[in-house]
This record gives C-alpha cells, sequence and structure tokens, in this order.
C-alpha cells in the first residue's frame, strides 16, 4: 500500500478527522533542509558542507548533467571542457588543500598565446612578448617602447581622462600592443567598437618587464586529474540530486513545501520574475570538433586577436591533462572554437555587463534578495559578480551554515 493510499483510507473512515488529504499528505512528505537550485561549485560545495553538518539537502540541476558550467564531457579519452576552459588558481592554501582531496590536481600552468595575422605572441604581455614584437632583449629597451608610446597617446588627450577603452588602452600600453593583442580581440569579445566601449572596462593591463609566460600569480593553480566531474561528483557523494529539473518550471518553485531554506545559484533577475527589468549579459558559444591528429595547435588556449577570425579562441582540451611526449599516445584531439555574442533569452548567461547601468540595476535586485526570508543566493549568476572558481569555493567555506 503507499501512502497516498494509506492517507485516503484514513480519511475517508474516520469522520473525526479534521486534516485535509492534502495536509496530512505534507505531514507525511519527505522534508529537506536545504533544496540547492543548481550543482555548479556554489551549489556542490554548499550541499557538501551541509551534509557534514548532517543536513538534509535535495540539489536540482536543470541539465541532464552536474556541475554546471565546469562540466567535463569525454570524447576519444579525452576530458572536453563543454562550457569553455575552466583553470583552478588560487593563493589560499586552504581552498587548494580542500579541492585536493577530493581529486589530486595536475601541473598545469596556464601560459596562453595569441596569434595575430600569422604571428604568434606569448601572453601575459612580458619580455617574450616584446621580444617577439619588437626585437628587444632587455626590460630597459621594452620599457623605453612602451613610455614612448604611452605619451603619444597622452598627448593626444590634452590633458583630459580617457573616455575609452581604446584611449585608456593606449594611454597604458601604447599603440602597438593595444593594435595587435587588444583592439580586434576585444571587439570581437564585446561586439562593440572599442570607441563605443566605456573606459573604466580596462583599470590597469598588466606588463611584466620579466621572461615569464605564466598567466596567473597565484601559488597554485592546476586541473583534476580526470577532469571536474570527479570534483564535483566527490562534493555531492551522499547528496540526492535530480538532473533536468528545472526550478522555475517545476514543483519545486514552490520549495517551501519541500525544504525550509532555500540556496539559488541561478540568474538574479529570473529570481524576481525580471520584475526590475533584465539584465545584460555576454554568453559564448563552442564548434567543437575531434581531429585526427595528436597535437593540433600545441598549447591548450590560442587567441586569435584579429578580425579574420570570427573567434576569439581555439581550446585543444587534451593539453590541460597531457604534457610532454604523452601528447602523441592519443592519436586523435579535441579542439573547440569559441565565439562570443550577445546574449538573448534562451542561451546560457555566461558573464556579467560591467557597466552603470547594469550594475544599477544589480544592486537593486541584490537589496530585493536581503529581503527574501530563508534563502541564499550564491555564485556568479545569482549575484551577477565575476567570479573565478576559488573564490566561489572560499566563499562557501567561510560561510555558517545554520
Amino acid at each position: 500500500m503507499t501512502s497516498r493510499m494509506f492517507l485516503s483510507l484514513f480519511c475517508h473512515h474516520f469522520s473525526f478527522c479534521f486534516v485535509s488529504l492534502q495536509q496530512l499528505h505534507f505531514i507525511f512528505m519527505k522534508k529537506y533542509d536545504y533544496l540547492v537550485v543548481g550543482s555548479g561549485l556554489f551549489g556542490a560545495t554548499f550541499a557538501y558542507r551541509a551534509n557534514a553538518e548532517s543536513k538534509r539537502c535535495l540539489v536540482i540541476e536543470r541539465r541532464p548533467h552536474l556541475g554546471g558550467n565546469v562540466y567535463c564531457e569525454n570524447i576519444e579519452g579525452i576530458n572536453v571542457h563543454k562550457y569553455g576552459a575552466h583553470i583552478f588558481h588560487t593563493d589560499n592554501k586552504e581552498v587548494w588543500d580542500f579541492v585536493n582531496a577530493f581529486t589530486e590536481f595536475n601541473r598545469y600552468t596556464n601560459c596562453p598565446i595569441a596569434k595575430c595575422r600569422g604571428r604568434i605572441f606569448n601572453l601575459p604581455f612580458n619580455m617574450n612578448t616584446f621580444c617577439q614584437m619588437w626585437g628587444v632583449t632587455t626590460p630597459h629597451e621594452a620599457a623605453c617602447i612602451i613610455e614612448k608610446q604611452r605619451q603619444e597617446a597622452l598627448a593626444t588627450l590634452n590633458g583630459q581622462k580617457p573616455q575609452n577603452l581604446e584611449e585608456q588602452a593606449l594611454a597604458l600600453v601604447g599603440k602597438d600592443i593595444y593594435e595587435c593583442l587588444i583592439k580586434e580581440y576585444t571587439e570581437k569579445q564585446w561586439g562593440r567598437r572599442c570607441t563605443e566601449l566605456p573606459a573604466f572596462i580596462i583599470k590597469r593591463l598588466p606588463v611584466r618587464m620579466v621572461y615569464d609566460n605564466n598567466y596567473f600569480n597565484d601559488r597554485y593553480q592546476g586541473i583534476p586529474t580526470g577532469g571536474y566531474n570527479r570534483l564535483i561528483d566527490g562534493l555531492l557523494k551522499g547528496t540526492e540530486v535530480l538532473t533536468n529539473t528545472d526550478f522555475f518550471h517545476s514543483e519545486y518553485n514552490s520549495w517551501q513545501q519541500f525544504a525550509d531554506r532555500l540556496v539559488y545559484t541561478g540568474p538574479l533577475d529570473q529570481y524576481f520574475g525580471y520584475s526590475l527589468g533584465r539584465l545584460d549579459w555576454r554568453t559564448v558559444s563552442f564548434k567543437t570538433r575531434t581531429i585526427d591528429t595528436p597535437n593540433f595547435q600545441g598549447n591548450a588556449v590560442v587567441n586569435y586577436t584579429s578580425k579574420e577570425q570570427p573567434y576569439t579562441r581555439i581550446i585543444e582540451h587534451k593539453h590541460f591533462e597531457t604534457f610532454g611526449q604523452d601528447v602523441y599516445n592519443n592519436p586523435h584531439t579535441v579542439v573547440s572554437e569559441e565565439y562570443s555574442t550577445e546574449y538573448q533569452p534562451g542561451m546560457e548567461p555566461y558573464y556579467p555587463v560591467n557597466d552603470e547601468k547594469n550594475n544599477s540595476l544589480a544592486e537593486h535586485y541584490r537589496k530585493m534578495a536581503e529581503t527574501e526570508p530563508n534563502v541564499i543566493f550564491g555564485g556568479r549568476l545569482a549575484q551577477y559578480r565575476y567570479y573565478d572558481m576559488a573564490p566561489v569555493i572560499e566563499q562557501v567555506l567561510k560561510m555558517h551554515i545554520p
């Protein structure tokens, strides 16, 4: 006999029952301490911490898989970062030790390169870049060229502050670096001219007067051996999860029936039904293909800074986890062309748009979020802030779990 059949018979045979079938079903229904919407890093880490505190959690995920944007798809024995390159980096030893407790991270170091009209340049801007661009070999030579071009740009401003991204970038690094490595790449990313973008988007452009291609300054960086799925599976071990379950189009939208508290990691404006208007996002799409060669470009990430190519970069996923001659043990490779585009409803939101209009609207939504009882808003989408992976985990580790 099912619980519903029992409740029906109970109410039918006992006329003194003053409790409705619906109310009794609610009493007997499974109850959680937390309903977690989204199985990305914030949701999965929160569920892990809640479980450690003996809290009962249910995690629901709209997609058919767990992990949010860090999900990896195995193709030809290669862990493909389905939603774009994710490179873990942090200076926080507690966070590093925490993630390595679930799966060992490898030695991958992010050293992207840029390709501009057939020429290759190391990133970030460092002495290797300047040697490739100007043939200089000493920091003094490079600094003199940059400073000369900076002063030329500042002279055209006549003492005024830069009014757009182009003026700002020229004032920071000069004409050569801007025109070769910044201008067209940025315009592809944002879908508009640099002269139409606000200056504050680029507050600084790091210039390193050393021969160092390591993109990050953090003490720790790497990729989970075996892909990010191992990290997510470890975080969610012992937690009930439901995939293919959309919070807004399922019974869980009435979350109070299922849990005492809600952890929401979806888009901030969507939670409030876009009542104040829609926030803008940038999004990316990928064209992924398998190639019958063991080594396509020799690097995990190659940026294409010219408009000659419509994509912003090509990711060769094999290089995140395979190094040296081991690359040739697999005769195939998988590459993804990445395209930046304006967000339209129905697309996956990736990056908040950091401008005055959206920052103001987001702040109004955040104030509304503060008044929501028993709801925690977490992660990039729900807070409308750009976060790397490590700060998201650090945020959850510092949280009090009531």
